[in-house]
Parts: C-alpha cells; structure tokens; sequence
C-alpha cells in the first residue's frame, strides 16, 4: 500500500511537472496549497527529493522548487523508491533490498515468492514505464 508520504511526494512532483520549464521558482506554500500538503511535512519530502537530484531548490525572496529534469524524464517509480524504498512487498524478491524471509524453508520452491516476484515486475513496469509528463497528460486527457 503506498503511504501517505508517497502521495504526497508524488502530488507535489505532479504539481511541479504542471509548472512552465524555465519559469520562476515555485514556492513551497504554493506547491503545499495545490498539492494539498502539510507545509512542514513537504519541507522534509521535497529535501529527499532535491537529495535524490529530482529537484533543484532555490532560497531568498523569489526561492522555491523546480524539477532538476524534464518531466518526461522522471518516472514515477523513481519518486516512490525515494520516499519509501524498495518497490518489492516482501524482501527476498527485491532488486535493491534483498533480503531472505526469515520464515521461509525453501526460497526456490516459494510460491509466495515467485507470486511477489511477477507483481513487483508489473508493479515496476507500470510506475517505471509512467513519467511525470504521462501522469499529467492522463490527467488532462481526463478533465
């Protein structure tokens, strides 16, 4: 189940994909208030992004956020694997977490294992093969 935290990341990515390339920085009140975000909860999502390199921030009066890459160039698995790690729902199929279930007798005949394994390759292609640009075009298609 993605968390809150997620979401929110991925809404203020998705508020921010919307923005004109090359204007001005965004404020973080106003990524907060279209997003629908709590301020100091986007103060530390948006620092893990810019730490990622998704995000180039910018301080003084006309500070703000902008993305670091076109959003063509951002999928939105990579937001999430940020924010919460591993795409994987349990550890012994994860590409980047592996870690053997401790419970389990015999990984290679594990039928919950090879289940997780094909829904963490879905699951992946879907959020990896879906940019910001795609998100926000979807979206419009939709309105």
């Amino acid at each position: 189940m993605l968390t809150q935290r997620s979401r929110y990341a991925l809404r203020a990515m998705l508020f921010l994909a919307t923005q004109t390339a090359g204007g001005p920085p965004v404020p973080m009140n106003r990524i907060a208030a279209a997003a629908n975000v709590p301020r100091k909860f986007l103060e530390l999502i948006l620092a893990d992004l810019r730490e990622a390199g998704f995000l180039h921030s910018h301080r003084g009066k006309m500070g703000g956020y902008c993305l670091s890459r076109p959003p063509y160039l951002i999928s939105l698995g990579e937001i999430i694997r940020v924010i919460e790690g591993p795409l994987a729902l349990v550890p012994c199929v994860s590409r980047t977490a592996y870690r053997p279930c401790t419970d389990c007798r015999d990984e290679a005949a594990c039928a919950i294992r090879r289940t997780m394994a094909r829904v963490r390759d879905e699951t992946a292609r879907i959020l990896d093969g879906t940019s910001l640009a795609d998100a926000t075009a979807e979206e419009l298609a939709a309105a």
